[in-house]
């Protein structure tokens, strides 16, 4: 063996052992139940980044340790075509050639997207890989199979047939910027300071943040049980600029403490006004577009953006008089996830699902314990977000997805439903003139279908054998986007929770606590790491010292001293091997007498116990210290110290008594098969080193 454990030389090579073994396969010789986890996709075309490389350190070891004890081990992995997310790539680099999406029709611009997936496809297997995923790769699926779309249609279909779909005129969260409409999930809210401006509207004051949307206006609103306003009901007030007058109506939305408890109702960009407006009857009507610019206004502030035509606003109504006051306010206002930008609330025409009765199936069998979460705190965010959803808005107006299968009548304008086949005739009138919408799922709507959707489409019998699966893990923010959806989806399309239990991380952090972003310089390239210290070291260092469920600080430092608890082992491995291997006993065939050999077995015993126990509770973090502890110190420090013989001059050699080779043997395999699932480089590498038959990442995992 090398002096020093160099990860460079063996990582490769072990990985490429591993695949061709069949090893990531599940084992026919499998004699315990099955143990599934379904990987949570990346992005296709993008390259992991550090919160990648947590869940590939926290699942690759459960299914190490799940596959070592025997059990039908399946770790299927994927990849996602990711929506808005890979379309907002693409169109930055279309910006670069000063061109825009909307040059390009839906399909050119989908086939553009497409063909830049499949150039940069690749970069994230490969990278997994250098991580030490040992997951099923003959399994692997992507978003975007023919296999999986078809089942994403079907389910849309069934959700029309049991009639939990239908086609509304609501208030949306659109970005301008990006095209699209998103749901409440996805709406980032930021605190800032606004201008609250005191507007004049003749026989009632109001006071608004939004001037500009004042042309939409069809009313003042009043509480009912504000008394200052009583007499006020019934009459008119007057929209400053335009002079059009509105009723004064009451409605129990208006929160009397805001302002001057007199609300401008413009139910067309913002959503208590359009609930007041729906409620009272009210019209519609609209000043903004698509593309965040002013629209059926005075011609002054026609084609303006909006911050643009708020400014020209404000100062056309000083110089009218109208303005009574401005006030500073704190308040939240709602931002695209993508590009932070302020969304418009505006009224579009999208596709919905009915979740109030996907929901309650949810809490049904979360409250039976049929689905578990491994920590409390996000049961009971799961549970406070199931019983506040609104309708899911599942449509976007992106060209990079699964295409609605909706077709319109040109005759009737009604709407056919399919499960993937183009109709050749309308559903209600018989027409055959159909165009199919050019909306795409949201993103969310075909990988909350991913448990099943993937083990329906890979082997035959895999979908009845391994769902639903055992563990789903992903990071606690996506917690509302994805678990939540992939619950309600599951339930409702197998009638079964598609996994058992949630186990959601935290996300990964900097050395002083601070979130990791581009923006703040503190970013950890997982792959750069990986090569420079191995990957054994990051992934000890992403599982060290948190819980699974809480955030985890990571240094380059932290990294570097599982670097040197690598090394350690491999020196310790090198000095057990290095005396009189011949005289090597695998199994101790009489209880030693020696009280450290007793010892160090009996630790060895604890160890296991410990570890094995931590790992079934999903206690990562306790088990790598256990196994750390005993290598290190116990074995290491204390037990391999009092084995050995004083210095032998003539043969330069430090050398062990004789009756201490047949228990350093047995404690460095035992400690080999706990520690593998979090360090499987070295611990393979050492295992042959020491010539043993097969392969560790198949052997036996040890009795305590």
């Amino acid at each position: 063996m090398d002096p020093q454990y160099d990860h460079t030389r063996y990582e490769s090579n072990i990985y490429g052992i591993w695949e061709k073994s069949g090893s990531f396969s599940p084992q026919s010789s499998a004699h315990g139940s099955p143990f599934t986890i379904i990987m949570p996709p990346p992005n296709a075309n993008d390259p992991l980044h550090i919160g990648h490389a947590r869940f590939i350190a926290i699942e690759d070891t459960l299914i190490r340790y799940h596959r070592m004890k025997g059990e039908q081990t399946l770790w299927l992995p994927g990849s996602d075509h990711a929506g808005i997310e890979t379309q907002y790539v693409f169109e930055k680099k279309l910006a670069k050639e000063d061109k825009s999406r909307f040059d390009f029709d839906h399909d050119t611009l989908f086939k553009m997207i497409w063909d830049y997936v499949q150039e940069n496809t690749g970069v994230m297997e490969s990278q997994l890989k250098k991580l030490g995923a040992s997951c099923d790769w003959s399994r692997f699926k992507f978003t975007l199979d023919t296999e999986i779309v078809k089942i994403v249609y079907k389910t849309f279909k069934k959700l029309e047939t049991d009639g939990l779909l239908y086609r509304g005129e609501r208030i949306v969260n659109y970005c301008p910027r990006c095209g699209t409409a998103y749901s409440q999930l996805e709406v980032d809210y930021v605190e800032r300071d606004d201008n609250l401006y005191y507007l004049d509207y003749g026989t009632v004051t109001i006071a608004t943040t939004r001037p500009e949307t004042i042309f939409a206006d069809v009313a003042v609103a009043v509480n009912p049980k504000d008394v200052k306003y009583k007499k006020l009901v019934g009459s008119t007030a007057k929209i400053p600029l335009i002079n059009r007058d509105v009723p004064v109506i009451t409605d129990k939305l208006v929160d009397v403490t805001f302002g001057t408890g007199a609300l401008k109702v413009t139910p067309a960009h913002d959503p208590t006004d359009f609930e007041i407006g729906k409620s009272n009857k009210l019209p519609l009507i609209s000043v903004i577009d698509e593309k965040g610019r002013m629209t059926g206004t005075p011609e002054k502030y026609i084609g303006m953006k909006v911050f643009t035509a708020r400014e020209e606003v404000v100062k056309d109504l000083e110089l009218a008089g109208k303005i009574k006051k401005i006030e500073k306010i704190h308040h939240t206002v709602g931002v695209c996830y993508r590009d932070h930008g302020i969304l418009e609330p505006m009224v579009s025409k999208q596709w919905y699902v009915k979740v109030e009765p996907l929901a309650k199936k949810v809490l049904t069998s979360i409250k039976s314990k049929e689905v578990k979460f491994t920590a409390k705190k996000y049961e009971k965010i799961a549970i406070h977000w199931l019983k506040n959803l609104r309708d899911w808005n599942i449509s976007r107006q992106i060209a990079w997805g699964i295409r609605i299968p909706a077709y319109r009548c040109g005759r009737c304008m009604e709407w056919t439903i399919t499960d993937g086949e183009i109709p050749t005739k309308c559903d209600k009138c018989g027409n055959g003139i159909l165009t199919q919408d050019t909306d795409t799922f949201d993103t969310w709507f075909s990988s909350g279908q991913w448990p099943f959707a993937t083990l329906q489409t890979t082997n035959p019998g895999d979908f009845e054998r391994y769902y639903p699966t055992s563990v789903m893990n992903t990071g606690y923010d996506i917690l509302p986007f994805w678990v939540i959806r992939m619950l309600m989806l599951g339930i409702y399309t197998t009638g079964k929770v598609p996994f058992e239990t949630v186990l959601l991380h935290g996300l990964v952090r900097d050395k002083e606590g601070l979130k990791i972003s581009k923006s703040k310089g503190n970013g950890i390239d997982p792959i750069l790491m990986s090569e420079k210290y191995g990957a054994d070291a990051l992934r000890m260092g992403l599982l060290w010292g948190a819980l699974v469920e809480n955030d985890v600080a990571l240094s380059e430092d932290k990294i570097n001293g599982q670097r040197k608890f690598a090394n350690k082992i491999w020196n310790i491995a090198r000095f057990v091997l290095s005396n009189k291997q011949s005289e090597r006993v695998k199994e101790l065939k009489s209880k030693t007498k020696n009280t450290d050999d007793e010892w160090i077995l009996k630790e060895l015993k604890d160890t296991t116990k410990k570890v094995t126990k931590a790992l079934d509770k999903y206690r990562l973090n306790e088990a790598t210290e256990e196994i750390y502890d005993f290598i290190w110190h116990k074995f290491a420090d204390v037990y391999i110290e009092k084995a050995k013989e004083p210095f032998d001059k003539e043969s330069g050699k430090i050398t062990v008594r004789k009756g201490a080779i047949p228990t350093l043997y047995k404690v460095l395999e035992s400690g080999l098969k706990l520690l593998h699932p979090f360090m499987p480089f070295v611990t393979e590498q050492i295992w042959h080193e020491m010539g043993n038959k097969g392969l560790l990442i198949t052997a036996d995992w040890p009795k305590a």
